[in-house]
């Protein structure tokens, strides 16, 4: 029994020793090989066990900004289009030589710097422009910018195998040359004094587009001119699904700076409330061209609102082709128009009084003449303007008439929402005053189309908003050389106005170095528009752009909007 007890401890002593042994913390020793013979033995330090790594921090999310548009760009050569969505984008992939700040002051871009007397960039006399470029200009492509791509820009527009949609204010240059790959001198037969707003706004790639010109002898059907992979913006072009969006990426070449944001990213909806519930849904983090009325509700959804002066007021177009209503011919019926249709309370109760009604075409601005006031509504005045004028009701049937011709106008716009109640409360304030208003709407790119009802003068009166070559006043539409015809389809004078008054003063003002002598003609100018109601304002337009709080460092211009894109944040 004795023997058995003292076998089992033993056996429970040497088991607890093993169980000991197997609880104590061992080293790791990297093996070896065992040594030759008569080879000294040597001493491994131990070796601790490799911690574990921690895993590659994931990539950093790009930074996106959503911008939501109302409508799809037509073409993104900037020569091909007069649309306003396709220009306020020209400063993310395709930049100007110079491009407006938050005050429309210029800010060189391609330029070293802005010409002047001083610099010696532009001549006493106004008629010598000299363009410095900047050293370190590239295309997105790397390829560098020089001043043969001005020169193929320049002769891209004056080709009449291109069917851009203006010449002007191209077509004022008298001379353009090239002494070295960093200049480019510009000569005018007369000074050009709006060359500053009106120049340069976009470039041309040339060693994209000349192979292009020369195989095809047009860069009309260009690639490049729906797909601009090759820019000299902040961003370059990526993609563009018709009908839904359209991508731009950060252009790692971009000479100023590489841009904080990695991508804008603009979705294309169909109408205002499309836009207003994709930003109030926080799909969007940028919407603009909404109406007065969408500004209250987006306000209290948290987001801000810029209101951004740049020249833009809502007007009507007074057609006076051969083609147009002859009652419009008599400045008494325009006169009478005028004061037959109420648009302070138009813009108290359709806009809600967050505007005014715009008296002339440069209203915010010093070259509107202050004396003038907006035709005051007096409907009673206007049914004895149009007795005067001969246009009496003979048919009892509520519309004047004269010569067996009723006086109902053909009143067109695109279908934007704030347009079409404009018609409905003009057609019923008209109609109180005996004449007529025959409602046309259009999508917006029939309406502007160059073969479109404005271009081809089907219309009598036409609306959209419009401004100058802002921030200059410098504008084409009145001028009799701008009419459209068969050897000049794309004339912009749609209203076929032919004043040589007007005309005159245009082409005067655009000449007067002097700053206080061209306000002068301006105001002259704007006078005569007024009087004979070529243009009969309905309400000033500033831009709308409502911004959620995502996005910041944001400044807009009037001119360029996005002219700071580079230094725009997206909030963590």
């Amino acid at each position: 029994m004795k023997g058995n007890w003292l076998f089992k401890s033993l056996a429970i002593f040497v088991l607890l020793a093993i169980l000991l042994t197997a609880c104590k913390p061992t080293e790791t020793v990297a093996p070896t090989e065992p040594p030759m013979a008569g080879e000294p033995t040597e001493v491994v330090p131990p070796v601790t066990a490799p911690t574990e790594t921690a895993p590659p921090e994931p990539p950093a999310e790009p930074k996106v900004a959503v911008f939501i548009f109302t409508q799809e760009f037509d073409n993104l050569n900037p020569y091909y289009t007069n649309m306003w969505f396709s220009s306020i984008t020209q400063q993310l992939w395709d930049a100007w030589a110079w491009d407006f700040d938050d005050k429309n002051a210029p800010h060189p871009v391609l330029v070293a710097e802005m010409p002047s007397i001083e610099n010696g960039g532009l001549s006493e006399d106004g008629k010598v422009i000299t363009m410095k470029l900047r050293d370190d200009i590239v295309w997105s492509d790397g390829e560098p910018i020089t001043s043969a791509d001005f020169i193929f820009t320049y002769e891209m527009i004056m080709n009449p195998s291109n069917t851009v949609a203006s010449t002007y204010p191209n077509d004022q240059i008298e001379t353009i040359e090239a002494p070295d790959d960093r200049t480019v001198v510009l000569t005018f037969s007369e000074p050009f004094i709006p060359w500053v707003a009106t120049l340069w706004h976009g470039l041309l790639p040339k060693h994209v587009l000349e192979p292009v010109f020369e195989a095809e002898g047009t860069i009309d059907n260009a690639e490049w001119n729906l797909k601009p992979t090759v820019g000299c913006g902040p961003f370059v072009f990526a993609e563009w699904e018709s009908g839904s969006f359209v991508r731009f990426v950060a252009n790692e070449n971009y000479w100023l700076g590489r841009p904080m944001l990695d991508e804008i990213f603009i979705r294309f909806v169909p109408d205002d409330a499309s836009q207003i519930n994709a930003l109030l849904a926080g799909d969007g983090d940028l919407g603009t061209f909404f109406a007065y009325s969408d500004v209250p509700q987006l306000e209290e959804a948290g987001i801000e609102i810029y209101t951004v002066q740049s020249g833009y007021n809502e007007g009507w177009y007074i057609v006076l082709s051969e083609d147009a209503h002859p009652a419009l011919q008599d400045v008494r019926v325009r006169q009478a128009i005028a004061m037959g249709f109420d648009r302070e309370t138009l813009v108290e109760d359709l806009l809600l009084g967050l505007t005014k009604v715009a008296v002339t075409y440069w209203d915010n601005t010093p070259y509107a003449n202050p004396a003038l006031e907006p035709w005051p509504y007096d409907p009673d005045q206007a049914m004895a303007l149009l007795e005067e004028a001969g246009w009496v009701d003979t048919n009892t049937d509520g519309t004047r008439d004269k010569d067996g011709v009723e006086l109902i106008l053909k009143y067109g716009t695109t279908t934007r929402a704030v347009r079409q109640d404009t018609q409905a409360v003009a057609q019923q304030q008209l109609a109180e005053i005996g004449v007529g208003l025959e409602l046309l709407n259009y999508d917006y790119d029939l309406f502007f189309a160059v073969d479109g009802p404005c271009a081809m003068g089907e219309l009598d009166i036409m609306e959209w908003s419009d401004t100058t070559d802002f921030p200059d006043p410098n504008t084409s539409y009145w001028l009799i050389s701008e009419i459209p015809t068969e050897d000049y389809p794309v004339g912009l004078n749609w209203q076929r106005i032919n004043d040589p008054e007007v005309d005159a003063l245009f082409q005067l003002q655009a000449t007067q170095v002097d700053p206080d002598e061209r306000v002068a003609t301006f105001h002259e100018i704007s006078k005569l528009i007024y009087e004979r109601v070529y243009w009969l304002g309905l309400w000033q337009d500033p831009d709308l752009f409502g911004v959620t709080g995502k996005i910041q460092n944001i400044k807009f211009s009037g001119t360029t909007p996005f002219y700071n894109i580079i230094e725009w944040e997206l909030a963590d």
